[in-house]
């Protein structure tokens, strides 16, 4: 391996070395001077230059105390990097001893550098994910398990007892099974995040299926569901099956959290640019309610699992905190838009837009 060199030298160079490196790659000589390095390392290092110290360009002592070890002993070592000024970023250095040979020092040593910061924020995601659902599920367990101690114990023979604690038992049981079956509908989703959705669904006979749906829930707020459709046919791109739990979920949350005798609107409409041949058709699904509106902090968060604006009210009314993760991946897998409009005291509005056929 020599220092340096042209594109004709049969010997490979450190810029080679340091070149053919996906991540950022430093070359160290026996001194831990920098012989050479890629522009992914420059991007992450900008202090650094040839022929000076690797200390006067990071000073991470876990990362020098990794490059003396390795020129030292010949051994692979790694290191964990703070950069400056990236907040919550991780990155993983491995510092490799080159050059060694039976009892010679390593001459030389290569540091690569790898971002692991997605995939701690995935396992951050996956633990916090696990942590809520196990909350969410452990509460009403708790309860049902409670209830049950009571039943064989103090009130083995009370009767009014027993039927309102086994009423309390089944809502709690009906609970769980809601959470479970959203959680796997989730699980589902995500399986098919990059499968893109081929089939054809006609979104005015869609809304309607899910407006007959949600008839009889809505009369029992008296609650009325004003649907207008689209002037002519309304063809999306999607999964009829996926798509119908996206509008029951967001149809089902006006309902849910408009007020009692307020009204649920639903409009279609397609949109086009006659001009423009290249502009893809959308199809376009608002649902609005006259409820008491959510708070402007809320809004950038409500698709996030477990999230909820009122966690007492939720799950007083039945609500898993996944309806709307549901509809964000769902609609993310169709390459669809979700967008939502709220004035607190008046209502909020969901606006859907989706691939169409023109």
């Amino acid at each position: 391996m020599t220092g340096s060199g042209s594109s004709s030298d049969k010997n490979l160079t450190w810029t080679d070395l340091a070149a053919a490196m996906p991540d950022p790659a430093i070359v160290l000589d026996e001194s831990s001077v920098i012989l050479n390095y890629n522009s992914a390392a420059h991007n992450l290092f900008d202090r650094l230059r040839q022929g000076v110290p690797l200390e006067h360009v990071n000073r991470d002592p876990e990362l020098i105390a990794a490059v003396s070890d390795a020129l030292q002993n010949g051994e692979k070592r790694t290191a964990r990097l703070v950069p400056r000024g990236g907040a919550g970023q991780r990155l993983i250095a491995t510092v490799a001893p080159l050059g060694a040979v039976d009892q010679r020092p390593p001459i030389a040593a290569l540091i690569t550098i790898h971002d692991e910061s997605e995939q701690h924020r995935l396992l951050e995601m996956r633990t916090d994910f696990i942590a809520n659902a196990s909350h969410e599920l452990r509460t009403p367990l708790a309860s049902v398990r409670g209830f049950i101690e009571t039943l064989q114990g103090p009130a083995r023979n009370d009767e009014k007892a027993r039927e309102r604690f086994l009423a309390i038992m089944a809502d709690q049981a009906e609970r769980m099974t809601r959470l479970i079956d959203d959680l796997l509908l989730l699980s589902r989703v995500e399986e098919k995040a990059n499968l893109k959705p081929t089939g054809r669904v006609d979104l005015n006979d869609l809304m309607e299926d899910v407006t007959r749906s949600l008839m009889p829930f809505a009369e029992e707020r008296s609650i009325t569901i004003d649907a207008e459709p689209a002037a002519g046919p309304l063809v999306a791109m999607g999964d009829r099956d996926e798509l119908f739990q996206v509008f029951h979920n967001l149809v089902e949350n006006a309902v849910k959290y408009g007020r009692d005798g307020g009204q649920v609107k639903i409009s279609l409409l397609k949109k086009t640019s006659p001009r423009d041949e290249s502009f893809p058709a959308r199809a376009l699904v608002s649902i609005s309610d006259n409820g008491p509106g959510i708070a402007p902090e809320h809004l950038p968060r409500l698709t996030e699992r477990f999230y909820r604006v009122s966690a007492e009210h939720s799950r007083r009314i039945g609500g898993t905190g996944l309806g709307l993760a549901i509809v964000k991946h769902v609609l993310n897998r169709h390459e669809a838009e979700l967008s939502v409009q709220s004035v607190v005291g008046q209502g909020t509005t969901f606006n859907v837009a989706l691939p169409a056929y023109k």
